[in-house]
Parts: C-alpha cells; sequence; structure tokens
C-alpha cells in the first residue's frame, strides 16, 4: 500500500462521520493534499477543523514519513477529476482535459462531459462528442463558467 492509501484508509471513516468525504488524496515531493467535500459545499470552519484532525491522527499514527507539508482544502470552482467516481459526479458540466503525447491531433479540449464508463469519457466539443480513455488523460478539471455580470439598477433621480 501506499502512503496515500494508508492516509485515505485512516481518515476517510473519520472525516465520514463528520458529514465530509475525502475527494482526494495525493502525495509527493512532501506534500500531502488532502481536499474534502460534502453535497452542497463545504465551509472554511469545517476545513479548518478536518485539518486539525488530520494533523493530530497523522502525528499520531505516523503514517508518513520524514517531514511533510499537510495541505486540506476544498476541491473549489474547479475540481480536478482524477478517478471515475468524479467524472460521473461532474456529468453534464464543462471540462478541461489533456491528453497525453501519444495521442494525434488536438491535446487540449474542452466541452461537455456526456458518459463515463470503467474504460472513458465522452465529451462533446462544439456539438461532436470524441471518446476518451482514461490511460490517455493526463489532467482534467471541471470549468467553472462564469455568467454575465448584473446590470447595475441605478435609482431614477426623484423630481423636487
Amino acid at each position: 500500500m501506499s502512503v496515500a492509501d494508508d492516509v485515505f484508509d485512516l481518515l476517510a471513516p473519520i472525516f465520514q462521520g463528520r458529514g465530509l468525504e475525502v475527494y482526494d488524496l495525493t502525495y509527493g515531493g512532501g506534500v500531502l493534499r488532502i481536499i474534502v467535500d460534502k453535497p452542497g459545499s463545504v465551509s472554511l470552519d469545517e476545513v479548518a477543523d478536518a485539518s486539525k484532525v488530520a494533523s493530530r491522527l497523522l502525528d499520531d499514527h505516523d503514517i508518513v514519513p520524514g517531514r511533510y507539508t499537510l495541505e486540506l482544502t476544498s476541491p473549489g470552482l474547479e475540481r480536478p477529476l482524477r478517478r471515475p467516481e468524479h467524472y460521473v459526479r461532474a456529468m453534464g458540466e464543462t471540462i478541461s482535459v489533456k491528453l497525453s503525447p501519444q495521442v494525434e491531433g488536438q491535446r487540449r479540449i474542452q466541452g461537455v462531459l456526456m458518459g463515463c464508463d470503467d474504460d472513458g469519457i465522452t465529451i462533446e466539443e462544439d456539438g461532436v462528442p470524441r471518446r476518451l480513455a482514461f490511460g490517455h488523460i493526463t489532467k482534467a478539471r471541471t470549468v467553472f463558467e462564469w455568467g454575465p455580470t448584473p446590470k447595475n439598477k441605478t435609482k431614477e433621480k426623484s423630481s423636487r
């Protein structure tokens, strides 16, 4: 088992009991990055509390070797997509995908996620569906689309 797997196994049930889920967890370069989430959204106070809990448990169980930096955060507006369940959650949303060099043609694609199965995804770009295997995706994330800026309603001046 990897350090990330061990940390996940330790923290996932504790966070679940607090109404949170470990959305993603990575370890590398001396940084342990944990992304927590919950239906709706996770608050700053919940992230801070989860960080304290994680820090205490990781110190007590000494799972991560040597010195490391713990980063605990929410997924944010543009969520990373790394596991099939992430893609399933993002169905119907606009996503951005970077493909590996072995893929011919365009390596950066942005479109609507139309399907997901055990082998890959289907993304619709400019009305054209394209099938992508998970093995060819090097990075993917949801894309937050800003809406139009609301117009300022100025108050009418009253006549005197």
